[in-house]
């Protein structure tokens, strides 16, 4: 079984299986329920299409689904709009290999352009580029420090998620780790459904399904949440306690990359503590 089709059969699975038969106005039946959710007859007769050919999609095995089947069926499943994109990505036929061609890295070369940018804001704004599998790029000065040193890192540590699961560090850092922990999962779902076969991603999610607990927990609810802005608490060990609003912009030259930003209110405890951060001349955590 490629990864797709282990994949389309997981997300479909735990997604009917996350739908109360009673608010879809279904009735309980007079056998009782052997699993949770919808049963594939149900899913089926929710998206007008007959048993047998969900099935077949559920299992993988239906090549070629068409866009319309791939609506009803997120209708029936009562799809979020990331979901619905999720899914779209990983029932797409791929060549096999496709994003595995010798020698090809993919979106990690971050044009002069871009870095001048960074630098650009340096003074007052962490920034930094996140790639395929959230591996971070590029960052400007505060970038580096808003939370690990990335300087101190080796190149292949330079992750988002690596850091959130498996960084002693990172629940300190993050007070609302459980928050920041799906966010990051939801993320690197949606970036493995777009790249199913790529290097990189694999090698991430399979080193954190095989060290971290928590990731395999939350991985496994197959919850799929692109979060590309909002806000966030950092505690951070050297100016206090950071709120900042986070951004994230898709480069359009580079699509697989983005560059995220920090920003806090004009005036605020937060922007003082940045400025403070950004005149620190020594490092401000190992990770």
């Amino acid at each position: 079984m490629l990864y797709a089709e282990i994949e389309i059969s997981s997300f479909l699975k735990a997604r009917r299986a996350a739908l109360d038969p009673a608010d879809l106005g279904l009735p309980g039946g007079v056998n009782r329920r052997r699993v949770r959710g919808l049963r594939r007859e149900e899913v089926a007769q929710l998206a007008g299409i007959s048993v047998d050919y969900y099935t077949r999609i559920e299992q993988g095995r239906a090549p070629a689904i068409s866009d319309s089947v791939l609506d009803a069926i997120a209708r029936a499943l009562r799809l979020s709009g990331g979901e619905v994109t999720y899914l779209r990505n990983i029932a797409v036929p791929r060549r096999p290999g496709a994003d595995c061609a010798a020698g090809a890295a993919p979106g990690r070369t971050v044009r002069p352009e871009i870095r001048q940018v960074l630098d650009a804001m340096g003074a007052t704004v962490p920034a930094m580029v996140v790639g395929r599998g959230l591996d971070i790029l590029a960052w400007n000065t505060l970038g580096a420090r808003i939370a690990f040193d990335l300087e101190a890192l080796a190149p292949d540590r330079r992750n988002t998620a690596l850091l959130v699961f498996l960084d002693p560090a990172a629940r300190a850092l993050h007070p609302d780790w459980e928050a920041k922990a799906e966010e990051v999962v939801g993320n690197l779902r949606a970036d493995s459904g777009r790249h199913p076969d790529d290097p990189r991603i694999c090698e991430v999610v399979n080193e954190l399904l095989a060290h971290s607990p928590d990731f395999r927990r939350i991985w496994e609810t197959q919850s799929v949440h692109e979060c590309l802005r909002g806000t966030k608490r950092i505690l951070h060990p050297r100016v206090g306690e950071l709120d900042v609003t986070f951004e994230s912009f898709r480069l359009s030259t580079d699509p697989d990359q983005a560059l995220v930003t920090y920003t806090a209110p004009r005036g605020s405890e937060t922007e003082r503590r940045i400025r403070e951060l950004g005149a620190l001349t020594d490092p401000v955590l190992t990770a």
